[in-house]
């Protein structure tokens, strides 16, 4: 059957088509763009935990508070994301947990870092320099 047949104009369906192709083609960009930040998250997670514990012992909820905050809103961890790195980082003996019982007698789970978790966030963080300068000059040569 042609578009014809139906009543429709030629013209109408290759605005549908259009407009069908420019919605598919920005729900990929956007699934692209999402996975590529899943990917960039998964490889700076260590990296960004180290960092908030290095400045002071800290749980996981207040983890979770201190990286949405400092990154306005752009890191919004959830429980199932934060904890299986912690435990994979103690088990690393990057950070090391401790429970201490808080004056109300409720406890808590402390996570502090290790000297390793020193020298390992001190490699990434240069790490992250060097390729971040990298991109920056390729992407914006004139500034570099």
């Amino acid at each position: 059957m042609l578009a014809t047949d139906v009543g429709c104009h030629s013209t109408a369906i290759d605005s549908i088509v259009g407009l069908c192709y420019v919605e598919a083609a920005q729900a990929v960009r956007e699934g692209l763009a999402m996975s590529y930040e899943r990917e960039l998250l998964k490889g700076n997670t260590d990296c960004l935990l180290l960092s908030l514990v290095n400045d002071k012992p800290t749980y996981g909820y207040q983890i979770i508070k201190e990286l949405e905050k400092r990154s306005n809103g752009y890191f919004r961890f959830k429980e199932g994301t934060l904890y299986p790195a912690l435990h994979r980082m103690e088990k690393d003996k990057l950070v090391e947990g401790k429970w201490q019982v808080l004056p109300n007698g409720q406890e808590r789970r402390y996570y502090y870092i290790t000297k390793k978790g020193q020298a390992v966030l001190s490699s990434k963080l240069i790490t992250w320099q060097d390729f971040s300068t990298a991109v920056r000059s390729v992407l914006h040569p004139e500034t570099a």
